[in-house]
């Protein structure tokens, strides 16, 4: 009986039709439709219009050199095999575990090493209105956690941004330099970061509200890995986390692209 499935099996992918992904190609669409589709759930302010939403779908295809024609045909095939595709499926949202518990370890090994390093007279809500990494101040960057009194006393509107202008970083120089921004509600976390590699201002935005869900912590962090001293020269300069309308104007030159999400995998609904 088992041999009879997995030549059925095989027998139906050797008859799959050209113009359905393969299994790897699909799965890899699905993972980044996945997110996505939750950027476009949970970012109601980015995505009111379905202009935007359809914009934000045919850049992952165009990612993927896939059409929206390739994909409804590639998942209909799929879908009409439901255990190939429900084991894609578990596959994808394995994938979506892993990367969600990497970004978490990531800020978690961030907070203990500021925790450890950070003076007792700064508490861990404070965030420095401009930062050196020089031999004075040894540490690889600077890390900040706000709580809801916390937040309902600094963040008086319902967008805010965090954010800084960066100088220092040598021409030809890849750093490994990294922003990140954890907005935790109550059924919900989201994540942006953004690679430092320019010396250039950078935002990342966040709201205090997404539909039926409040905003309950605030962290973030900056961080240079640089164990030899080679990036002495780098400041971080007009520091903020506030309201984006009392922050200074930029040149668009200077405004990054918006950042990606990544969200609990129990908020992201595959279709």
């Amino acid at each position: 009986m088992l041999a009879t499935v997995i030549l059925g099996i095989l027998f139906s992918f050797c008859n799959r039709p050209r113009e359905v992904l393969s299994r790897k190609n699909m799965e890899k669409l699905m993972y980044d439709v996945y997110i996505a589709e939750a950027m476009i759930e949970n970012d109601y302010s980015s995505f009111d219009t379905p202009e935007k939403k359809e914009a934000l779908i045919n850049e992952v295809l165009n990612k993927h050199r896939t059409t929206q024609a390739q994909w409804d045909t590639s998942l209909s095939w799929y879908s009409d095999r439901i255990e190939i595709y429900l084991k894609m499926n578990d596959s994808v949202k394995a994938r979506l575990q892993r990367s969600q518990r990497a970004t978490e370890q990531i800020m978690n090994l961030q907070y203990r090493q500021e925790q450890s390093l950070s003076p007792h007279t700064y508490l861990p809500s404070y965030i420095p209105p401009h930062y050196a990494f020089n031999d004075a101040n040894p540490r690889n960057g600077f890390r900040f956690r706000l709580d809801t009194a916390q937040i309902a006393q600094k963040i008086t509107d319902a967008h805010f941004n965090f954010g800084f202008r960066a100088i220092g970083i040598p021409a030809n120089s890849t750093p490994r330099f990294q922003t990140m921004l954890m907005l935790q509600y109550k059924d919900t976390a989201i994540y942006r970061s953004e690679t430092i590699t320019e010396n250039r201002n950078y935002i990342l935005s966040g709201q205090k509200y997404i539909p039926g869900d409040t905003i309950q912590e605030i962290a973030g962090f900056v961080k240079l890995q640089d164990t030899i001293g080679l990036y002495r020269n780098i400041r971080l300069k007009n520091i903020f986390l506030g309201n984006p309308n009392n922050v200074a104007p930029q040149n668009e030159s200077n405004v990054p692209e918006p950042q990606e999400m990544i969200l609990r995998e129990d908020r992201i609904q595959p279709q």
